[in-house]
């Protein structure tokens, strides 16, 4: 068969893709940017791109042709917290109109579990989806699912983050509320076996696992599971406001995603019926051992995909591959260059810089740094990174996020997306004589963003010298 996947380089699609390619169909791959899709190249020769942003005013040139089925993975939920529903409604409508003239004979839409008729903002969002998708000229089939438990998976690191970093926590009364946590691979099954199914056409299936418990429990199963102390003391006055700062200050979530999750789980959701697993004869497995594979991947640097790669992790709100070209007027710039003895083990420092390695020197300023942008409503650094040493375009990387990374051509290029008052580039490029060039670009705005690289001049001193010294003479 021939499948349209679109969010083909976020949490679920990158989960999807490889399992359609092993089972023979050919997919067509559908972002926004192709230059941050992210496959490896025997991957990317498997499969073909097509280049769309949903949010755009349709234009029918250059259709994908002879398409069987199409995925809908496309959420918006963290890019907004006032009109992340817009977004979708009308993504969903212009996607309608996309498949009228492709001619699709079937939809999968991943959605949310709903139970309460008064939703929270980010389920009715998605119940607008469906009824919107409902009315395309194709059959539908939407799985609702509640928390996705995987390596990587939003619900997972926002509950790893708390679990590991505060062995005691008071907690607002919504932890108390029920949910059915499902795990990534059984989504994935779900998703795969409801492809040209009949009778899984013009429906709506509710999909979970086998355990129904509440956030709390959640947090003590991790902490259990993981061999640590936890102790959760739980309060009824903290409010939902409140709570999203509880979110975005302990873990690596940003604001917006954070007071739209804490909006929904006030909300229980528990599948209403296990038809779909019957029909598709799938046993879902624990909570408690969606836990144990994830972290079966973590400790192999196995992670395919997370939600912090996703351009909505951060403050990025344009096209990225505008920024690839670094500006070369009214910029400010910090250019060091080093010949190299080694320029292959300064290349593999390069390609694993970030994360839990650091930044190599000064690592404490880079730390407070991250935190002083996390107190102003920035991204911070607790991104960290998805892999230890590999990137590809698209990439966040702590308050960075990469726009370039080529190994071929020995170029790493950084952007940030902390809060500035200008905006800044990070490049290191090795050239044929393997000399080292690490160069820091910053645009300014006004004269407080001249302001602000003037004081830093002394910091950029210390910082940027001692940091290229370590690139070069690190093992």
């Amino acid at each position: 068969m021939r499948i349209l996947l679109t969010g083909a380089n976020g949490y679920v699609g990158r989960r999807l893709l490889p399992e359609l390619l092993s089972q023979g169909h050919q997919v067509v791959c559908c972002v926004r940017d192709q230059n941050r899709l992210g496959l490896d190249k025997a991957t990317l020769e498997a499969v073909s791109v097509w280049e769309v942003d949903f949010l755009d005013e349709p234009n029918f040139d250059g259709l994908p042709t002879h398409i069987d089925a199409a995925y809908y993975l496309i959420h918006s939920m963290s890019s907004s917290v006032s009109d992340f529903d817009t977004m979708e409604s009308k993504s969903a409508e212009n996607f309608n109109q996309y498949m009228d003239k492709i001619g699709v004979k079937q939809v999968v839409y991943l959605s949310g579990i709903i139970n309460d008729s008064h939703l929270s903002k980010h389920l009715q969002s998605r119940k607008n989806v469906e009824e919107i998708l409902y009315k395309g000229n194709f059959k539908t089939t939407v799985l609702r699912a509640g928390i996705i438990v995987g390596s990587g998976s939003s619900s997972f690191e926002i509950i790893r983050d708390l679990c590991e970093k505060l062995p005691v926590m008071i907690t607002p009364k919504w932890v108390l509320t029920k949910c059915q946590p499902i795990a990534i691979r059984d989504v994935i099954q779900y998703l795969i076996g409801v492809l040209l199914r009949e009778d899984c056409y013009n429906d709506s299936f509710d999909i979970g696992g086998p355990n129904v418990i509440t956030y709390k429990e959640m947090m003590l199963l991790y902490a259990k599971t993981r061999g640590i102390k936890l102790w959760i003391l739980t309060i009824p006055v903290m409010t939902p406001k409140l709570s999203s700062y509880w979110l975005y200050f302990v873990t690596s979530t940003s604001y917006k995603l954070a007071i739209n999750l804490v909006d929904s789980m006030k909300m229980e959701v528990i599948c209403n019926d296990n038809r779909l697993q019957k029909l598709l004869h799938i046993k879902p497995i624990t909570y408690v051992d969606a836990i144990k594979l994830a972290f079966i991947k973590i400790e192999q640097n196995l992670v395919i995909s997370s939600w912090k790669d996703s351009m909505v992790s951060g403050r990025f709100g344009h096209n990225f591959s505008e920024f690839v070209q670094i500006p070369k007027f009214g910029c400010l710039k910090d250019h060091q260059s080093l010949k190299l003895e080694n320029p292959e083990q300064a290349l593999q420092n390069i390609w694993s810089i970030g994360g839990e390695r650091g930044w190599y020197y000064g690592n404490w300023l880079w730390r407070t740094r991250g935190f002083l942008d996390r107190l102003v409503g920035g991204v911070g650094a607790r991104r960290g990174r998805t892999h230890p040493t590999h990137l590809d375009s698209g990439d966040a990387l702590d308050f960075w996020r990469v726009l370039l990374a080529n190994k071929e051509e020995r170029r790493l290029l950084l952007y940030a997306e902390m809060k500035l008052p200008g905006e800044a580039w990070l490049e290191f490029r090795i050239d044929e004589d393997n000399t080292l060039h690490q160069i820091a670009t910053f645009r300014p705005k006004g004269l407080w963003g001249r302001l602000y690289w003037y004081s830093l001049v002394p910091f950029h001193f210390f910082i940027f010298g001692g940091m290229i010294k370590r690139i070069a003479n690190s093992e």
